[in-house]
């Protein structure tokens, strides 16, 4: 089957606007920390910077992996169930809109719709 005759479910769409809107949520919000805590520390605080840059490096993936689910045509992508757990994760940093996303993204991947479209979309189904 070819990639062209996929018709995305509305979803994967929401799935993929949820995930490019985190990703740049969660650069904003990693830029934001890390320069509260380094600068409101009078740079003692930069001890702290490579883990609450974290979010920062999970927007990067977040926005790689809609770019790849909104492309047309699509590429054969699998679900990204991990950064849904990562996503989830970010609660520790008291990120909570990253908690609600990764919920949401983990609910729509299991919808028969979009599992059945990445089935399709990897070749795992032929019909």
């Amino acid at each position: 089957m070819n990639n062209y005759s996929l018709q995305k479910p509305s979803l994967l769409k929401a799935l993929a606007i949820i995930t490019l809107v985190n990703g740049i949520l969660n650069i904003i919000y990693g830029i934001t920390v890390t320069a509260a805590i380094v600068l409101g520390t009078f740079f003692v605080g930069i001890i702290c910077a490579p883990i609450t840059m974290l979010p920062i490096v999970l927007g990067v993936f977040e926005i790689l992996y809609a770019a790849k689910l909104l492309v047309n045509p699509p590429q054969p992508v699998k679900p990204a169930t991990t950064l849904a757990v990562l996503e989830i994760t970010m609660i520790i940093s008291g990120n909570i809109i990253s908690l609600i996303a990764g919920i949401l993204t983990l609910v729509f991947y299991n919808d028969v719709g979009v599992r059945e479209y990445f089935a399709r979309l990897n070749g795992q189904i032929t019909s």
